[in-house]
């Protein structure tokens, strides 16, 4: 059973950046694409980006092309997402998953079998 755990969320200004965290354990790290969803109050809940399962297959969602960033460290079992020039429209609970599916950077919230607790991310104007 993978167990997930993210920090690093907080309130910001818009265009100061954040480091979000998620601890993985309980499973084999590196069998799993690593992703980071967002979810607004009143929205769904929305890709932000994944990392394959070697770490060298990224994708984004347009909207954070350019200042998010994505990355793994196989050693402390943790991914990360570096968020730079923050937005007011970023503002949402972050949440990382874990996905042993057969895609190599899915971007299905449905590909994914593990889920973090979510950490708040507020950014004003």
């Amino acid at each position: 059973q993978v167990q997930l755990v993210e920090s690093g969320g907080g309130l910001v200004q818009a265009g100061e950046s954040l480091r979000l965290s998620c601890a993985a354990s309980g499973g084999i790290f590196s069998n799993y694409a690593m992703g980071w969803f967002r979810q607004a109050p009143g929205k769904e809940r929305e890709f932000v980006a994944v990392i394959n399962w070697r770490g060298n297959n990224i994708y984004y969602t347009d909207s954070v092309k350019g200042r998010f960033s994505i990355s793994r460290d196989s050693a402390k079992n943790t991914v990360y997402l570096q968020m730079n020039n923050l937005k007011p429209e970023d503002t949402a609970v972050y949440y990382c998953a874990a996905s042993y599916s057969s895609f190599d950077t899915p971007r299905n919230k449905n590909n994914y079998g593990y889920w973090g607790q979510g950490t708040q991310v507020t950014v004003s104007s």
